[in-house]
């Protein structure tokens, strides 16, 4: 289990991000402050074109910012050449997504396995940390089969198991209860808020539910490129739009 730390692990400050296109520039965040600590769980909603899709992308070091600062545990991400970058994702962040995103033609096993593939680790060592994350998903029984041949809430829950495979910091999911059903979706908030409270792997979340968000114990609300809500989520005001006017699957 991993001690608790006050150090800062997240930080944006003026963030702004806009896209090149035949109309102009297309500003999609404009002047972001966040700051997020080690071992905090929060959820991130808002409506379609808000932005949270884009900031999602710049925590994981996937697209940078077109101005601002963006730093993790004090370095500037931007700083860092491309192979730098690439080792940041693969050793200090993990990935799910709501396409679950596994291999079709690996088993189980090797999926989980593949981060280790990259940073290098031999093949039996990465085989035993497979397995065990594997067996502490419940899927244990499952480790030789192939995606196709398990549920997807099921598949979800390697790709946990994968996001975990590095050991990583921070751990970032994106709308990952988006395709399966409710009593599974919650099955896995579940398995996520038990992630933070034992083991304090950091978890930012972006959802478009209202229900899934509230797994998280903060919420930052986008409209428009800015947070216009920064706090506990069970204070997020009832008369918040409904979850018809957010991004569906």
């Amino acid at each position: 289990m991993r001690p608790q730390s006050s150090v800062g692990l997240v930080r944006v400050e003026r963030l702004y991000k806009q896209y090149e296109t035949p109309a102009g520039p297309y500003p999609v965040l404009k002047g972001v402050d966040l700051a997020i600590e080690a071992g905090e769980f929060v959820s991130i909603m808002g409506p379609s074109g808000s932005g949270k899709s884009t900031f999602m992308n710049i925590l994981g070091c996937l697209d940078v910012p077109t101005a601002g600062a963006y730093r993790l545990e004090g370095n500037d991400v931007s700083l860092l050449a491309a192979d730098q970058l690439a080792r940041l994702r693969n050793r200090f962040i993990g990935f799910v997504f709501q396409g679950f995103n596994l291999l079709p033609r690996a088993n189980l096993v090797d999926n989980v396995a593949l981060p280790l593939l990259y940073a290098g680790v031999p093949k039996r060592e990465r085989e035993a940390v497979a397995r065990r994350l594997l067996a502490s998903m419940g899927l244990k029984e499952h480790a030789e089969r192939f995606p196709s041949q398990i549920s997807g809430g099921q598949q979800q829950r390697v790709a946990i198991a994968r996001a975990l495979a590095n050991r990583p910091r921070l751990l970032l999911a994106d709308e990952p209860t988006g395709n399966l059903d409710t009593g599974t979706s919650h099955e896995l908030m579940e398995l996520f808020a038990q992630l933070n409270a034992e083991d304090h792997i950091t978890i930012v979340l972006i959802t478009h539910e209202a229900d899934v968000a509230r797994y998280a114990r903060r919420l930052v609300h986008f409209v428009d490129g800015q947070i216009d809500y920064d706090g506990p989520t069970l204070r997020w005001p009832a008369t918040a739009a409904p979850s018809a006017a957010y991004e569906t699957p």
